[in-house]
């Protein structure tokens, strides 16, 4: 009998460190529910309400006029990045709002009084977020070859930036750093503004800069490991009247 003890002891162990183990791989896969190696990583589960994509990329430009297409497989990521200042049939990048620099070009874009702040991308391995003016961040960057665009900056080197610019309920986004990583953060559902900023601040991004949404405006797609393209949002009536599109190049 004592023995028997001993056996169904020993067979309660290794099936206890078997569900654990079996726990732990579903953690996992629930984190990140793209497979290793994939252009693009997914995280899941940092912040209830969020799903954060890791664009794994060698290059970043600001495409204007027309989207990246989904049959060009270096792309790995894009989304509309800067407002469009207004709907207009034909493209100008007078109609983009603030001043711009894509493929290393500067361009003089709308008056837009809710860019606070600005992105920029060097064309080697380094970026920048500027919290205020950002002229010279688009000289030196359009210097560089880089890109750049104007937006409404939410955190600024790990602090929010109050008071809330906006409100209304929307899935919203937002153009990351976390833990010296880009990546592109999107609220779940449709939120009030100043959820999706408490979110963010959970997250804890070091930076934190807006992105265009709404209808249209959201549409967007990443590709996987297999080449798969993923939409995030599918296209609208509206889409047409897009402007320019934050894409990262494999």
């Amino acid at each position: 009998m004592k023995y028997l003890h001993f056996i169904l002891l020993v067979l309660a162990v290794l099936l206890l460190c078997c569900c654990t183990r079996n726990a732990d791989k579903r953690a996992m896969d629930k984190k990140s529910i793209t497979a290793p190696g994939s252009p693009v990583m997914i995280d899941d589960t940092t912040v209830k309400g969020l799903r954060v994509y890791y664009p794994q990329f060698s290059r970043i430009d600001l495409v204007c006029e027309t989207m990246p297409s989904k049959q060009d497989t270096n792309v790995v990521f894009c989304a509309e990045a800067a407002f469009t200042h207004e709907l207009l049939d034909e493209f100008a990048h007078s109609n983009i709002d603030g001043d711009h620099v894509s493929g290393g070009k500067r361009y003089q874009g709308a008056k837009c009084h809710d860019n606070s702040g600005a992105f920029a991308w060097f064309s080697d391995t380094t970026w920048e977020f500027v919290h205020g003016e950002y002229s010279e961040l688009l000289d030196s960057v359009a210097a560089a070859g880089g890109m750049g665009f104007g937006q409404a900056i939410i955190i600024y080197d790990g602090e929010s930036i109050r008071p809330l610019w906006r409100d209304g309920v929307n899935q919203y986004r937002a153009l990351c750093e976390k833990d010296g990583q880009l990546c592109i953060v999107d609220s779940r559902n449709k939120v009030e503004y100043e959820q999706f900023v408490k979110m963010l601040e959970d997250f804890a991004p070091r930076y934190a800069l807006y992105m265009d949404m709404g209808a249209g405006w959201n549409h967007s797609w990443w590709r996987d490991s297999k080449g798969k393209v993923h939409e995030i949002h599918p296209i609208a009536d509206k889409s047409r009247y897009c402007t320019n599109w934050i894409t990262f190049y494999k």
